[in-house]
């Protein structure tokens, strides 16, 4: 699924692996759902426990956005960034050694402050309601990957930044443009890249099945270089699968957790539905929503970082003692434009599922298969109109099962 969501914290797959989102999210009452049906039995069970285990999802990812916007607005108000800019000029006189030691210190103290949180947001609760049972050694392991593979790149973002402001008061739009191109190419790095640091890939071993799933991508005009297992397994009792990278590097990725828990057929329909983000050109879609998303970002955190030159005595915008401000204004633009992202997002993934079911004519299999989804990852199937709208990146399962079953009545699918 296309992950142009700011917002992956809140969508239906509960992976607590940091990566995971760079799989997508698709999202044990039972295995044999065929049709829609009233949430009875098994069903009411699994919405409660989800409705419950998504309840504290969000009140300790709201308390984790609280604990940063308090750390940034501290530093801003004592200046805390004066004081780490200084330090950093007494350590190395290059004005580049000086931002990265600031966004160093800056970003470490935010990672140590929230790991609690993180861990029992990330760690204990999904254990605690069944998702996860990776050990605890693997999931820190997990996250120092994660943490520095982020942090390299957030470095290199503010490098990036800073050094533009001190050429051109045009830098907005040339870091917009930088990111754009940085977005490319890490999206044709991530499966061999990114990937293998969190999952083994293997091969499928099963032919008949990888014939099929390669003749699917064909049809949907989609080139694949080959069908790859992750072990899932070892981490979590999530299910998923994507198609990931561009050109020679593009592959099909299922979880080993989808390949023992799902009918063929069902995973046939799970991975229409991601062909059918490439079939709509939702990547380059989406690279231009992102894109257009983060020129605004650039101009109005341009706007703010020149209103606060004076306010916060700054020598001047390229002053690294105004990371601080910067980032609380990052973050708080990233806030606003949330429902915006997520507003695309789940307009693609609307069309994603139409395009499932035209290609495999198959709405028993779609619908036991977001069913099976929904189960595994403890999706919540009827969150409220305003949760939806503010927080998810794909719609409601309740409302991708209607619509399921409306697309079958009219068409006259299986």
């Amino acid at each position: 699924m296309y992950r142009a969501s700011l917002n992956r914290c809140w969508t239906s797959s509960t992976d607590s692996n940091m990566m995971a989102p760079l799989l997508l999210s698709f999202g044990h009452c039972s295995r044999h759902f065929a049709t829609l049906r009233p949430p009875t039995g098994r069903v009411q069970c699994h919405m409660a426990d989800a409705a419950r285990y998504h309840r504290l999802q969000l009140l300790l990812t709201l308390a984790g956005l609280g604990l940063s916007l308090a750390y940034l607005l501290a530093l801003i108000v004592t200046d805390g960034g004066q004081v780490l800019a200084r330090a950093a000029a007494g350590i190395t006189p290059a004005r580049w050694g000086q931002v990265a030691l600031v966004a160093l210190a800056l970003g470490v103290g935010q990672g140590v402050l929230g790991l609690p949180l993180r861990l029992i947001r990330g760690y204990w609760l999904p254990r605690r309601f069944g998702l996860l049972h990776q050990p605890l050694t693997g999931w820190l392991g997990d996250q120092l990957k994660a943490a520095l593979i982020g942090g390299a790149l957030g470095l290199a973002a503010v490098e990036v930044v800073y050094a533009l402001l001190a050429l051109t008061p045009h830098w907005w739009l040339v870091a917009a443009a930088v990111f754009f191109a940085a977005q490319i190419a890490m999206t044709a790095v991530l499966p061999i890249w990114i990937v293998p640091l969190f999952y083994r890939l293997t091969p499928l071993v099963d032919v008949g099945l990888r014939d099929r799933l390669l003749t699917l991508a064909r049809r949907a005009g989609v080139t694949a270089i080959g069908v790859f297992v992750a072990d899932q397994s070892r981490k979590s009792r999530t299910a998923n699968a994507a198609v990931v990278g561009l050109g020679r590097t593009r592959r099909i990725i299922l979880f080993d957790t989808l390949l023992a828990e799902f009918s063929p057929e069902e995973i046939e329909s799970v991975l229409a539905h991601e062909l059918g983000h490439h079939a709509h050109g939702d990547m380059r879609r989406g690279l231009l929503v992102n894109g257009a998303l983060t020129l605004v970002t650039a101009w109005l955190a341009a706007l703010a970082l020149d209103g606060g030159v004076g306010i916060l005595g700054l020598a001047g915008p390229a002053d690294p003692a105004g990371l601080p401000w910067l980032a609380l204004v990052a973050l708080v633009l990233g806030l606003v434009q949330m429902p915006l992202a997520n507003g695309f997002s789940r307009w693609i993934e609307r069309q994603a599922d139409d395009f499932a079911l035209a290609t495999t004519g198959n709405a028993s299999a779609f619908v036991g298969a977001m069913e099976r989804l929904a189960g595994l990852n403890l999706a919540e199937r009827r969150p409220s109109r305003l949760k939806e709208i503010v927080l998810y990146s794909h719609p409601a399962l309740e409302r991708r099962l209607a619509r399921a079953a409306a697309a079958a009545k009219r068409g006259g699918l299986a």
